[in-house]
C-alpha cells in the first residue's frame, strides 16, 4: 500500500517549516546572515538540523527565502508611499524617505538586504529587488513627467540612478560599526542624514537647488 500523508503529518511539517523561517528572520535582524547559522536556527525552532534541509535543500534557499519576504515588505511600503496622494515630486520624496528612514530605524535588517556580503543566491534576489524598486520609481517618474512636475528625462535611467544613490548612501552608516551611532534617536522622520540623501535625489530629478 502507497503511504499516504495524513492531515495531522501536512500540519506538522508546515508548523515546523514556519519555525524555521520565523528563527532564521529573528537571527538576522539580531546579526544579518552571517548570525543566522543552520545549527543556531535548528536549536531556537527545536528541530534537528536534518529537518532544514528536508524543507530548504541548502543554507543558500534558506536564505534567499528570508531575503524575498524582507524585501518584500520593504518594497510594499514603497509601493503604498508611491501611491498616496500628492504629485510625483511629493510621493517620490515620501517614499524615499520611507525607504530611509525604515533602514534607519533597523540598521542590522538593512544592512543584512542591502550591503551584507552574502552568497550568489541571496545576492541574485537582492539584484531582482533592487530592479523592482527601480520600475516603481520610474513609473513615478513618467507620471511626474507627464503631469509636468518633473522635467523631461529618462525615467528608467533617473530610476536606476534613485536607487543607487539611496542604496549606497546608507552602506557606511549602516555597517555594523557605525549603525548605532548614526541611527535616529527617535520616531521622526526628520534626521540630518535622511534629509541630505532626500535633498541630493531630489535636486538630481527635479534640477532643482533647494
Amino acid at each position: 500500500m502507497a503511504y499516504r500523508e495524513t492531515e495531522k503529518m501536512r500540519n506538522r511539517k508546515a508548523e515546523a517549516r514556519r519555525r524555521i523561517v520565523e528563527c532564521t528572520q529573528q537571527c538576522v535582524a539580531e546579526g544579518g546572515f552571517r548570525h543566522a547559522r543552520i545549527t543556531t536556527v535548528a536549536e531556537r525552532a527545536a528541530v534537528a538540523t536534518g529537518t532544514i534541509y528536508r524543507h530548504f535543500e541548502s543554507k543558500e534557499e534558506l536564505f534567499a527565502e528570508i531575503f524575498q519576504i524582507a524585501t518584500q515588505k520593504e518594497v510594499d511600503k514603497v509601493a503604498e508611499a508611491l501611491a498616496t496622494e500628492g504629485n510625483a515630486v511629493v510621493r517620490l520624496e515620501t517614499a524615499l524617505r520611507q525607504f530611509a528612514v525604515r533602514a534607519l530605524r533597523a540598521p542590522t535588517v538593512a544592512w543584512s538586504l542591502i550591503a551584507e556580503p552574502v552568497d550568489p543566491r541571496v545576492e541574485e534576489e537582492r539584484l531582482k529587488f533592487r530592479r523592482a524598486y527601480a520600475e516603481l520609481f520610474e513609473r513615478a517618474i513618467e507620471q511626474g513627467m507627464a503631469e509636468g512636475s518633473l522635467p523631461q528625462q529618462q525615467a528608467s535611467q533617473s530610476s536606476t540612478c534613485l536607487v543607487g544613490a539611496i542604496a549606497e548612501s546608507l552602506v557606511g552608516p549602516l555597517s555594523p560599526s557605525l549603525a548605532d551611532a548614526d541611527a535616529p534617536a527617535d520616531k521622526k522622520d526628520s534626521h540630518p542624514l535622511v534629509d541630505s540623501i532626500i535633498c541630493f535625489c531630489m535636486q538630481g530629478l527635479t534640477g532643482n537647488r533647494r
